[in-house]
């Protein structure tokens, strides 16, 4: 690191549990962000201040002005443009440090695949089912750890999935694909604003930590929270033996 670096990032470098080593770690990730919403703007944000060095944020979307009364990675005047290079600007002013690149196209399966192959960690900010289990199984495949976070309403929930480990659950084990699913929308049924604000937060806390090789991450749990009445629930997750997706993974 050069003394920029080592300015900016001084408050990491003092944790005793993180110091030099772990933001060079930090430093030399790269991590695919998928979706530029309520739960990847808190996220990218987080991700690209604590120096994450290469971020790609994937999002086809364009910025509404209903959006923006959560998702903080845009602006006023940005109303009509793409989330994903909305983003990129705003993490580059916040730190032009790291490297930036943006995906404006919606992903096919054959795209999840390569792009996932290519990074370190991936961030599921998406709000549909059929995205979510599609990442996941791209994550599976190459191995790649995922951090999944979902809000709506008042609730919102988070976990750490890291086929790296033969015993941890993916997502598939702890909500099977179904097409009988249905699809819960804030555009229908609203969010609390602050709410995807903590759920994007932890989900880059937890990032962090995957990367850093720092901490207890929450592989294995799931973490449930009520905003209406503030109360917060962790379960145990396990793996499902007969799991279509990652029970057949070598």
């Amino acid at each position: 690191m050069n003394d920029a670096q080592l300015l900016r990032y001084a408050r990491h470098i003092l944790l005793d549990e993180f110091g030099i080593e772990s933001q060079e770690k930090l430093l030399a990730a790269r991590v695919l962000v998928i979706g530029a919403g309520g739960l990847g703007s808190p996220a990218a944000l987080y991700l690209a201040s604590a120096g994450v060095g290469h971020i790609i944020l994937a999002d086809h979307d364009t910025i509404e002005l209903s959006n923006l009364q959560r998702q903080i990675l845009h602006r006023d005047d940005r109303v009509g443009q793409l989330k994903a290079e909305s983003g990129r600007q705003t993490m580059l002013a916040l730190n032009p440090d790291i490297t930036v690149e943006v995906r404006t196209a919606r992903m096919e399966p054959e795209t999840l695949l390569a792009e996932i192959a290519a990074v370190d960690l991936v961030l599921d900010c998406t709000d549909n089912f059929a995205t979510r289990h599609a990442v996941n199984r791209a994550c599976v495949q190459h191995r790649k750890p995922l951090v999944s976070g979902a809000a709506i309403r008042f609730e919102g929930q988070i976990s750490v999935f890291d086929p790296r480990d033969a015993e941890a659950p993916c997502y598939h084990c702890l909500f099977p694909e179904a097409d009988d699913v249905e699809a819960l929308s804030c555009a229908t049924t609203g969010v609390f604003a602050p709410l995807v604000g903590i759920i994007g937060s932890m989900q880059a806390a937890e990032a962090i930590k995957v990367i850093a090789g720092v901490g207890q991450t929450l592989k294995g749990r799931l973490l449930m929270l009520d905003a209406f009445d503030m109360q917060w629930h962790s379960v145990r997750v396990k793996r499902d033996p007969a799991c279509p997706v990652c029970s057949v993974r070598t």
